[in-house]
């Protein structure tokens, strides 16, 4: 509502303190990602044929398999802070975030089997494009990761699969979808983003992933329910971080 006597406009203040916090969320997640990526991806372009270079999922943060184990929990600790600030943010007096957005249980048994066909509907296809991507020189070799460094490598990058699976699906379907709007500009534009942060990988893949932010954005925009994405998304960075490593020696 518009105050008299050139007093500040209420919906525009709104509007403009949304804008900034959007943005300081993004710096600090997701947005931030995509911006290196993007760097990675010219550096790569300046540097060989992609078809020649690889790129790894979890490379290792010390030489020595402890340290890398102490690095890589403090990952995904601050990682998950970020997770708790944009719910933190959504919170209301009178609604629980977790309620608004979907992250409970209360639905468990179907956000599972939302879950799994999402993984057969994206993992699978992933699959076929990443082999046809590289045929084509359109994406980096990913090296698989070492699972023999210790003990701890497999519970770790499971760890590391459920962060990356609460982190990018509260951020941006959770939290955007819930500040920005239901428009299908801002689902493009999410899934954009998802894509750009992807882009490193090569152009191939960072289309691939822009897909399925389309199609997670969807189903969030129909359910209102971030669980099964979380769920989705995890399992298939289980399988990228533990399945691909195991089943990498015997691909061609």
């Amino acid at each position: 509502m518009r105050l008299c006597q050139g007093g500040p406009v209420t919906s525009d203040i709104s509007r403009a303190r949304v804008g900034w916090e959007v943005g300081i969320v993004l710096a600090l997640s997701v947005g931030q990602s995509a911006v290196y990526s993007v760097l990675s991806f010219v550096r790569s372009l300046m540097t060989a044929p992609l078809a020649s270079q690889a790129t790894s999922l979890n490379p290792s943060r010390a030489d020595q398999a402890i340290w890398d184990a102490i690095y890589r929990v403090f990952d995904v600790f601050f990682d998950l802070a970020l997770v708790a600030l944009v719910i933190y943010l959504l919170w209301e007096p009178a609604r629980s975030a977790f309620r608004r957005i979907g992250l409970n249980f209360s639905r468990f048994g179907r956000d599972v089997g939302t879950a799994v066909v999402l993984l057969a509907s994206i993992g699978i296809p992933g699959l076929g494009l990443y082999a046809l991507s590289r045929l084509m020189g359109l994406t980096l070799q990913v090296q698989a990761s070492e699972l023999d460094a210790a003990w701890w490598t497999i519970p770790l990058l499971i760890l590391s699969a459920v962060r990356a699976g609460l982190l990018e699906e509260v951020i941006l379907n959770g939290y955007l979808f819930e500040r920005l709007g239901s428009r299908w500009r801002v689902l493009i534009a999410v899934a954009a983003l998802r894509g750009l942060y992807h882009l490193y990988q090569g152009p191939a893949m960072a289309l691939g992933n822009m897909v399925m932010g389309l199609v997670f954005g969807w189903v969030y925009l129909k359910w209102r329910r971030v669980m099964p994405l979380v769920i989705a998304h995890t399992l298939l960075d289980m399988v990228a971080f533990v399945g691909y490593p195991l089943a990498a020696p015997y691909l061609p």
